[in-house]
């Protein structure tokens, strides 16, 4: 499971709809509707908010609105559609870097034509975060 830290709009075709199920999967797991990764390190930082699912939703809109500008149909009626509040969640600059490095890899083989797109971007963060200076997430596995 991952849940990227990275704006949705550099995501592949193959790893947005990935994302998506995915983050349904978490979705499912914090509501307490399946017994598997309950305990993956993913899901920490949404555990960590006031209401981890209305946290997730939020994330999982943000996904939908890039999905829908692609022209894509993902099924809204899975997830409440929200708008990010004030209190965005932190992502440090390692984790936002180390998860950069990662897709490009990814992308590199999967689609090398955006990867020679991204890879000279800035990259930016998912809306639900916000960054601050610090290293790799503790929950990141190496």
């Amino acid at each position: 499971m991952r849940l990227w830290s990275v704006h949705p709009r550099y995501l592949d075709a193959r790893g947005l709809v990935a994302l998506w199920r995915e983050g349904l999967l978490a979705r499912a797991v914090l509501r307490g509707e399946t017994r598997g990764y309950r305990h993956h390190p993913q899901l920490q930082r949404f555990r960590a908010r006031r209401d981890p699912v209305s946290a997730l939703d939020c994330y999982l809109s943000r996904v939908l609105d890039e999905a829908r500008a692609r022209g894509y149909r993902f099924d809204a009626s899975k997830i409440r559609y929200r708008r990010c509040g004030k209190g965005r969640a932190q992502v440090s600059t390692g984790q936002l870097a180390h998860e950069w490095a990662h897709l490009l890899a990814k992308l590199a083989v999967r689609d090398p034509s955006r990867w020679r797109t991204e890879r000279r971007r800035r990259v930016q963060p998912h809306d639900c975060f916000r960054v601050v200076p610090g290293s790799t997430a503790d929950w990141e596995r190496a």
